[in-house]
């Protein structure tokens, strides 16, 4: 089993970085289309879980052929999954990473024990929602993080987005969140620019969830407040007693 590089599913290979001992955790970095830039969140839990950090299809390290669609990128995740042996796993993510945690879960309540969501936008294409987030990017509120931290393919984010946003309108939506039955835990940062009112509507919605605020975090939260981030996700593992 890889530690640190690629793992081939099929024709497909994967980025992939294993670190920690205990039960499995997925963790999905955002963009969409970013490589994993996660090793910090994982450090934070690690003593906890066995964190899988992967690079979806046309991200990073893994494979780039064009087909980065999310039914497509949902049954890679699934397929690895199953070739990691694991029968069920803690999903999680970072922005569009966690939006890509809770449709897995979604997809696969079987196979998920809870779902960690990290600074994520909720389940909407709002414009007060975009124009908030504009007018906070615009005034340098978003780049917190050292130039050059992501590496991203700009294809896959196009569709990552068209595909985000055809989701939300899908129907049915929000009755499949109100009766998912897998523990959600959210954690967004206070000064993110992204707003964190679609967080409180999916919290609202789901069955058994929460969310707590950073006080002073922005997007990326690690970078400013890892000892805070760190301390609310332990706390949520350790409560969940999925550790």
């Amino acid at each position: 089993m890889v530690e640190d590089g690629t793992l081939r599913v099929g024709d497909i290979e994967f980025g992939l970085s294993k670190t920690g001992s205990g039960p499995a955790l997925l963790l999905l970095p955002g963009g969409g289309g970013c490589g994993d830039y996660l090793a910090p969140v994982a450090r934070q839990v690690d003593a906890l879980v066995t964190t899988y950090r992967v690079e979806p299809r046309g991200c990073g390290r893994s494979t780039h052929d064009g087909n980065y669609e999310l039914s497509t990128t949902l049954g890679d995740l699934e397929a690895l999954r199953h070739l990691l042996g694991i029968e069920r796993w803690i999903v999680g993510g970072h922005s569009h990473g966690a939006f890509l945690a809770l449709a897995y879960a979604l997809a696969h309540p079987e196979r998920t024990t809870a779902v960690l969501y990290i600074a994520g936008a909720g389940l909407q294409n709002d414009r007060s929602w975009h124009a908030a987030y504009d007018a906070g990017r615009d005034t340098g509120a978003d780049r917190e993080v050292p130039q050059g931290t992501y590496t991203w393919n700009p294809e896959c984010n196009a569709v990552a987005n068209a595909d985000y946003k055809r989701y939300v309108r899908r129907c049915g939506l929000w009755r499949d969140v109100a009766n998912l039955r897998v523990p959600f835990r959210a954690v967004h940062g206070e000064t993110d620019v992204r707003p964190v009112w679609p967080v409180e509507q999916l919290v609202a919605a789901l069955p058994d969830a929460q969310l707590r605020i950073v006080s002073g975090a922005p997007h990326d939260l690690w970078y400013t407040h890892p000892d805070e981030l760190g301390a609310v996700l332990r706390d949520y593992l350790v409560k969940l007693g999925l550790t």
